[in-house]
């Protein structure tokens, strides 16, 4: 009886060891993040790639860049196997790239761009803001640029013009923090991010208000080159990124980036982002 015992305690460790080893032989699966709430968050960071990988059964090595073109031109040239993006740049590539999934966010997967002032200032719209100095997140983001200039073009003005000084900071969190400190007068910010920051720093949003918000808008997507999308491992991250609520691991993740999950999703949801890049166009 002792020896069946032991018996099985050796086949179950050396199945478990040869699934490890199994793992561990897959090609490490390389991920690319953009420089919005997960900048700088290592805590955030590591949470979402142990879950991810606990779920596809291999390594994966999550690559963040400073700009939204430099991930994006990475996955473009397959140093990348796929990349959680901005529906801008999905867009300007769509071509080229696929939809693997996207997050879902407060019921559902759309969220909204914050025009955000001083918390004493008081401009009360953008027309308000002539003149001014103004923080944008990224040049290919779409709620910290895209949406502010298409607002702007619709008025008859130009960023470059209407503004006395914009910059760009490349981080969502850093044009929270451009306004809240006084370096800017204005700026434009995703808004998950904005309320993200709103519950784990609320000292800092306390010192900006909110004077505009978009249409409800696609949520940035993960996504993959067109042609690797039936790939087994792209196929395995949509699968990990679906599940992720179902297991503790992945409910932990998401609960860190105060998501409710990801879902499938069509080209159409980022109907409203590509009506702004037709109205941006010369």
């Amino acid at each position: 009886m002792e020896k069946s015992i032991n018996r099985r305690m050796f086949l179950g460790s050396a199945l478990t060891a040869l699934m490890a080893d199994g793992a561990r032989a897959q090609p490490i699966f390389r991920l690319g993040l953009t420089p919005v709430f997960l900048d700088n968050d290592a805590g955030v960071i590591d949470g979402l790639r142990r879950a991810l990988s606990r779920g596809m059964g291999r390594e994966i090595e999550l690559v963040q860049r400073r700009t939204y073109q430099e991930v994006t031109g990475l996955l473009l040239e397959r140093s990348l196997d796929a990349a959680w993006l901005c529906g801008y740049p999905y867009l300007q590539h769509v071509d080229l790239l696929d939809l693997v999934a996207v997050p879902v966010w407060r019921g559902g997967p759309r969220y909204q761009s914050y025009l955000i002032v001083g918390a004493d200032d008081p401009a009360g719209d953008l027309s308000d803001l002539r003149g001014s100095t103004h923080a944008f997140s990224d040049p290919d983001s779409n709620s910290g640029y895209l949406v502010t200039a298409t607002n702007l073009r619709r008025m008859g003005e130009q960023a470059e013009s209407f503004f006395s000084r914009a910059i760009f900071t490349y981080g969502h969190r850093n044009v929270v923090r451009a306004v809240a400190d006084g370096l800017v007068r204005s700026g434009s910010v995703d808004g998950y991010v904005w309320e993200a920051l709103a519950a784990i720093e609320p000292d800092l949003t306390a010192r900006t208000r909110v004077i505009d918000r978009s249409e409800w808008l696609g949520f940035p997507p993960v996504c993959a080159r067109r042609d690797s999308l039936a790939s087994e491992p792209v196929q395995a991250l949509q699968s990990s990124l679906l599940s992720l609520a179902k297991t503790k691991e992945g409910q932990q993740a998401l609960m860190s980036l105060q998501l409710d999950g990801f879902q499938r999703a069509t080209p159409t949801l980022f109907d409203g982002i590509a009506d702004r890049i037709r109205d941006l166009a010369p």
